[in-house]
């Protein structure tokens, strides 16, 4: 059935290795995240038994509920990395060996659930390095330190470790720098208090390019003291999220959408008539290229981002589309194309989102 996402798990399991041998060549844990791919079944097998892997995580507890034991039967432990609702604190004490917290209120329901389980439950405190997105602001030392008291008092509680993300809202690169801050914010919590902090965890895809060995960088400028990354795109696309730069040894084509031809006409390049916004309220912009081949193909807004797919066959261009459809310029590929064949996609981060959310794409997988 079409549209579908064929998956290439020898290709997942090859970027596995791949982020694998950098990351722990790097004195890093690997902790893999799933939430691109909505922690599709078959792949998360595939991770819970590569011995690279340390942690699975995901933002939702759905998704971590359905492979908590899976995870836990090959060795590896889950991680909640969206801060937690307090509605969910029992189900997270469940089914999470590990969640990511900054909000004191939130830790203390955490540590109720955790003592009518009879549980200790481990919690990573987020440090705000400027991303402004979750975290006591890094500024903040005073509260910083406050808070890890206050966790320090709570019975069921495990100070795990502390960490930070980066890029995902306000675009900020990970540098030595800005790294290096969370490495002395840690150390200051371990000399005031006299613990030992298992996890430094260094931020997501957009670090791992500072292990070195690419085409950014040459050698290692991720500071000592970081031991943790967490990898989702770089290791099911195979980029970094940094500079979009291809993670050596990984392939970026282990997730290919299909979507059949529905239509194959020339038309003018111009609407005609007085033009407005389209279906999603924007007001598109168009090219006067003459008549072109126009291929339609059965798949649209409502299951992908057009701006996050780019088809195999490089003499082919996404026109736009609407939550239905895609138009493809398929002119430069002469006659090869005919109604009923299908067009295949690389998927960036926001397409494969959006494919595997969607109820009304299909899925194959090749081993």
């Amino acid at each position: 059935m079409y549209p579908r996402v064929n998956v290439d798990l020898s290709k997942v399991n090859q970027n596995l290795d791949a982020v694998s041998r950098i990351t722990h060549g790097g004195n890093c844990s690997m902790m893999i995240v799933t939430k691109g791919f909505c922690a599709d079944e078959k792949i998360v097998a595939e991770i819970a038994k590569h011995p690279g892997v340390d942690f699975l995580a995901d933002s939702r507890i759905k998704n971590i509920a359905a492979y908590a034991d899976l995870a836990h039967q090959n060795g590896k432990e889950t991680v909640l990395l969206r801060l937690p609702m307090g509605t969910e604190v029992d189900e997270v004490v469940k089914y999470v060996d590990l969640s990511f917290n900054s909000e004191l209120a939130t830790i203390r329901l955490l540590d109720e659930a955790a003592g009518k389980a009879g549980k200790k439950h481990n919690i990573l405190l987020m440090i705000d390095l400027g991303d402004l997105r979750e975290g006591i602001f890094f500024q903040e030392e005073d509260t910083i330190m406050e808070t890890v008291s206050e966790i320090l008092k709570l019975a069921n509680i495990n100070l795990y470790g502390i960490g930070v993300n980066l890029t995902c809202y306000g675009a900020v690169i990970p540098k030595n720098d800005n790294l290096s801050i969370l490495v002395d914010i840690a150390k200051k919590i371990e000399a005031k208090f006299g613990v030992k902090l298992a996890m430094v965890s260094g931020g997501n895809s957009s670090s791992i390019y500072l292990l070195g060995g690419n085409d950014v960088l040459k050698s290692r400028e991720l500071p000592e003291g970081i031991n943790n990354l967490r990898l989702g795109e770089c290791f099911i696309l195979g980029n970094d999220t940094a500079y979009g730069t291809k993670i050596p040894g990984t392939c970026s084509d282990a997730l290919i959408l299909e979507a059949e031809i529905i239509e194959l006409k020339s038309k003018q390049s111009l609407p005609i008539g007085e033009t407005g916004v389209d279906a999603f309220g924007q007001k598109p912009v168009y090219e006067d290229r003459g008549v072109r081949k126009r291929a339609i193909v059965a798949v649209g807004q409502q299951d992908i981002t057009l701006d996050s797919m780019t088809p195999v066959d490089e003499r082919l261009v996404i026109l736009g589309g609407s939550s239905d459809h895609t138009i493809v310029d398929v002119t430069e590929a002469g006659d090869q194309y005919k109604v009923g064949d299908t067009i295949s996609f690389e998927l960036g981060y926001g397409g494969m989102l959006k494919a595997f959310t969607s109820a009304y794409v299909d899925r194959a997988y090749r081993k």
